[in-house]
């Protein structure tokens, strides 16, 4: 037998064998990936920060680079990492002092007057039922519903920390390990971090040592590639959310609208997920305004909407930059897929994702056709 030919038998046979016991011990090899994961979880999240850290430790350390004398340029970089971490907690420090106080006064303030919010909502439901004569809604009664439903909620909090008193030690082991991971994260992403440039060449000479050059240079674009979508992702939809929060919080301030912290901040978090993070802000600040006042509610919604076409079309194209290059139907599919199999961190991951997926196909399907269909295939339609 050709020598070729066996080695190929042999190596589909062994890929069959393999197939097969893991469809069989399919549960077992699921707890043992979570095990890996789980043991390479700081390095993991150490990783993300450090690429989320990367862009602005790259800018300072272009400035300290140009500043410093020729003999203390190799510390340029540590110095840089070092910036961009203090400005991170600077960041942070500034955002719980001036955010969240204010946060929790409009949340301690929405809680004392749910029960008259409750009942202009029943008033509001009357008028409705009145104006549109739809008798089954007639006997529903909100107010003491969602009365009720509060009751509940407290109630339940309550026994949830009764029985959750006997497995303090438990929660503590819990948080004790959380607090342990996330030090060990920063300390990765720290090393990571500075050291970027070597690591980086460290990586490529690997690649390049162990893989064929047409496979090295296939992997190293792809890499090059999917770094750069993820990175101006990343930073785009991070610009995009402190903008939009902030003009929204100044919006409402000005037009005096109820729960300004409280909205701008939900509006905010929202607008890191694309596409479905506008309307959920939407959603949850009109749910809340309409039980104020529904004037106010849908005065609000037409801000909300003006201020994300002058956002999207105005300031976030000259600050963050040019989009990702994926038509607005595949990043919708991305966001729609991504949520059905990894639920918010799925809708976060897909867009960038399917940029990528969708430039190497791209680049593959100009590679294939005739130069003369490929120039044409951005073409608009003829008629």
């Amino acid at each position: 037998m050709d020598k070729k030919l066996f080695r190929s038998l042999l190596l589909l046979i062994t890929y069959s064998v393999v197939l097969v016991a893991v469809i069989v011990k399919l549960d077992e090899v699921t707890g043992w990936l979570d095990g890996v994961l789980g043991a390479f979880q700081p390095l993991i999240i150490g990783a993300a920060i450090a690429f989320i850290l990367n862009r602005p430790c790259n800018f300072f350390a272009r400035l300290y680079e140009k500043s410093l004398p020729e003999k203390a340029r190799r510390a340029a970089r540590p110095m840089a990492a070092a910036t961009a971490y203090l400005i991170v907690a600077v960041l942070i420090t500034a955002l719980v002092a001036l955010v969240v106080p204010e946060l929790t006064h409009s949340i301690e303030m929405f809680m004392g007057n749910l029960n008259t919010y409750a009942a202009n909502f029943q008033d509001l439901l009357d008028w409705v039922v009145a104006k549109l004569d739809l008798e089954q809604l007639a006997n529903l009664d909100l107010s003491s519903g969602i009365s009720g439903s509060l009751q509940k909620l407290l109630t339940g909090a309550l026994d949830a920390l009764t029985n959750t008193l006997p497995h303090l030690i438990g929660m503590t082991s819990v948080v004790v390990s959380g607090v342990v991971t996330g030090v060990i994260s920063l300390v990765f992403s720290m090393y990571m971090l500075s050291g970027a440039p070597k690591l980086t060449a460290q990586c490529r000479r690997l690649v390049q040592a162990y893989l064929p050059k047409n496979a090295a240079d296939t992997v190293l674009g792809v890499t090059r590639l999917t770094a750069d979508t993820f990175s101006k992702y990343v930073n785009g939809q991070v610009v995009e959310a402190f903008i939009l929060g902030g003009l929204c919080f100044l919006g409402m301030c000005l037009f005096r609208f109820d729960y300004a912290p409280l909205i701008s901040v939900a509006v905010g978090v929202f607008a890191l997920i694309p596409i479905a993070g506008a309307y959920l802000g939407a959603v949850l600040a009109v749910l809340l305004l309409v039980m104020i006042d529904p004037w106010q509610a849908v005065w609000f919604l037409v801000f909300l909407v003006a201020l994300q076409q002058l956002e999207g079309n105005l300031i976030y194209p000259r600050v963050v930059g040019t989009s990702l290059g994926l038509p607005g139907i595949w990043v919708l599919a991305a966001v729609t897929v991504g949520g059905s199999l990894l639920g918010l961190v799925g809708m976060v991951i897909s867009v960038p994702l399917a940029a990528v997926a969708y430039t190497l196909i791209k680049r593959d399907v100009r590679a294939r056709l005739p130069a003369e269909e490929a120039q044409g295939e951005d073409a608009p339609p003829e008629g």
